[in-house]
């Protein structure tokens, strides 16, 4: 069903603050482009019932801002709205939104601010972010009344961010006559409800979402909406200092707590490192393969604060020769260098947190996961990024520390969309604004700024992640065995892909261990005989504290002082050996 333009003579406009049509004519209607199949069936449906909340659930890519803008044009060609409301996560996407609907005839106004009062009657309506509803939620809400309106929650699980944004929400758009609600990644696991989602018992002791149409990953990727994900695994060496001063040592990806896990990712992501620069150097490696065959496949970093990411773009640019974009959500002009950087042809472009949601590169087809967020939601949000198709035969490949939540959302992909609520105990029902807002708990949140000291760091590659399963024996950065595996054609169907990763895994396997990766085991050996004999000095180290009460920093300093040599970190055993020879001799002495 295509929709229709309203004739504007016909439209009603019973307020003084109309906002009155500005279409084309219906001859240039007909040119939309028509609809995928699932957003044709999420009309129909919606169509069926008609209802007031709507809640769509579309993986990334999969076009929900063009199913919103036909329904928008619709409900508003059949009068049952007057105007839209469309509310998004950042200032790029309110100006992205604007822009797409604009190619469907509709003029959405991108620089509405809810102090103003009132916006050019050119438009049929507004964007504007969650944090701009926040600002003055009682103005939308007389806004809302007065006129019959359609609120589009673009990304609505950030409406449960904070309570306050939640309220914000509910207070504005209370009113409104239509309310559409989209999302594309997984709903935060918390007890924070979102306004407008529907909620039932699941019978575990949750209350969980329920969306009206759901379209995921897999269903995408079979009707070639989506390109499929090669996820590049990288582990490595790791050491630090921690904020008490012990140096510690341990394997990316290792059996480690969920703190030293937190420290060791820490510690790869660190710039002064050499696990960044040789991943960036096998991402590079492999968008140069990707661009054999679509020429303008482009890269992106996600990196965790501006001063890594500046780091991070210095590296690519003596890697690559080519100077990177980077986009810095605070400085002026991001938004532009991003749709620069969509239609060039550049090869890199780095980020903080700017292009992890919603933006639309369609021409990224390699990633780099560098930053210490670890939840689900932003994960799936990142790779988003690099899943949208725009010819038959393309591939994606990110890369991600090995680490064991990050190869978890990978292995599924098809995460669990729906948001669940714990249910009170108290009783079996629950008011869900009585619901106490949650506390994030960030993997390192316990390590203050200037007390974590990342000491060294090496890169191995581990393994392919790629339609559930696993590929590779691992090897040495710039080995062979690396290589067989960034090489892998960028035009190639799901099932090619597959048989190719099973290929490289067996002539693998028939050739045994390279020179390489015989050297990377004897490396391994010696590394686990550092790491021994690292364990063994910090508990003496660490008793030795308690004895005293002198910090762990000053110890190691005193044992350097007294038998020379570099940082634990990066001393070898004889160093070690003397280290702990002589703090043993401390005890000796002190007890006599």
């Amino acid at each position: 069903m295509t929709p229709r333009h309203p004739d504007p003579r016909n439209v009603e406009r019973a307020h003084p603050d109309r906002l009155p049509p500005a279409f084309p004519d219906r001859a240039a209607w007909g040119t939309v482009t028509k609809l995928r199949a699932w957003q044709q069936a999420a009309l129909d449906l919606y169509h069926r019932d008609e209802p007031k909340d709507f809640l769509a659930v579309a993986t990334p890519g999969a076009g929900k801002t063009s199913f919103a803008l036909h329904l928008a044009a619709d409900l508003i060609n059949r009068r049952v709205v007057n105007q839209v409301v469309v509310v998004a996560p950042t200032e790029h996407l309110k100006t992205q939104w604007a822009e797409a609907a604009a190619r469907i005839g509709l003029a959405i106004d991108p620089a509405f601010g809810t102090r103003q009062g009132g916006t050019s009657s050119e438009y049929q309506g507004f964007a504007l972010t969650y944090a701009g509803v926040a600002v003055n939620p009682n103005a939308l809400r007389i806004r809302v009344e007065r006129t019959k309106t359609l609120v589009v929650l673009d990304e609505i699980h950030h409406a449960g961010d904070a309570r306050s944004w939640g309220e914000a929400v509910r207070e504005a758009f209370d009113p409104a006559t239509r309310r559409l609600a989209l999302t594309g990644t997984p709903f935060r696991s918390d007890s924070t409800p979102i306004p407008f989602v529907r909620y039932e018992h699941d019978g575990t002791g949750h209350l969980r979402s329920r969306a009206d149409y759901t379209y995921g990953y897999g269903e995408a990727l079979a009707d070639g909406i989506v390109r499929p994900v090669l996820f590049m695994a990288y582990s490595g060496e790791m050491s630090w200092r921690t904020r008490a001063g012990d140096e510690i040592a341990a394997r990316l990806g290792g059996p480690l707590t969920k703190d030293l896990a937190a420290q060791a990712l820490r510690t790869a992501l660190d710039p002064h490192g050499s696990w960044v620069p040789a991943v960036l150097q096998a991402a590079d490696t492999r968008l140069t393969e990707v661009r054999s065959g679509v020429p303008d496949a482009g890269g992106l970093v996600i990196a965790t604060d501006q001063t890594s990411a500046r780091a991070y773009a210095a590296m690519l640019r003596q890697i690559s020769g080519e100077e990177p974009v980077v986009v810095l959500s605070d400085e002026p002009g991001s938004s532009e260098r991003i749709s620069d950087f969509a239609a060039g042809r550049q090869r890199w472009m780095v980020a903080v947190r700017m292009v992890s949601e919603g933006v639309d590169v369609p021409r990224l087809a390699v990633g780099v996961y560098a930053t210490t967020t670890m939840t689900p939601l932003f994960f799936a949000q990142a790779v988003g990024r690099f899943v949208r198709a725009r010819a038959k035969g393309e591939t994606a490949s990110v890369f991600v520390p090995s680490v064991s939540a990050l190869l978890g959302y990978a292995a599924e992909m098809e995460v669990e969309r729906d948001h669940a609520l714990k249910v009170a105990t108290r009783t079996e029902e629950i008011e869900l604004d009585e619901i106490d807002e949650a506390v994030h708990d960030e993997p390192d949140a316990d390590l203050e700024a200037g007390e974590f000291a990342a000491l060294a760091s090496e890169a191995d590659f581990d393994r392919v992640l790629f339609d559930g399963g696993e590929y590779g024996l691992g090897g040495a950065s710039g080995s062979v065995d690396e290589a067989d595996y960034l090489g892998l054609p960028g035009l190639l169907e799901p099932e090619q892909v597959r048989d190719l990763l099973q290929r490289r895994q067996a002539e693998q396997l028939a050739r045994g261990a390279s020179p390489q990766e015989q050297e990377r085991q004897q490396a391994q050996a010696t590394h686990q005989r550092l790491r021994e004999l690292r364990k063994e000095l910090n508990g003496l180290v660490g008793a030795w504290h308690h004895r005293t009460g002198e910090p762990h920093g000053v110890i190691h300093n005193a044992l350097r002082e007294a038998c020379g040599g570099p940082l634990t970190a990066t001393a070898d055993a004889d160093q070690l050996q003397a280290r702990i020879d002589r703090i043993r001799q401390w005890a000796v002495t002190r007890a006599s």
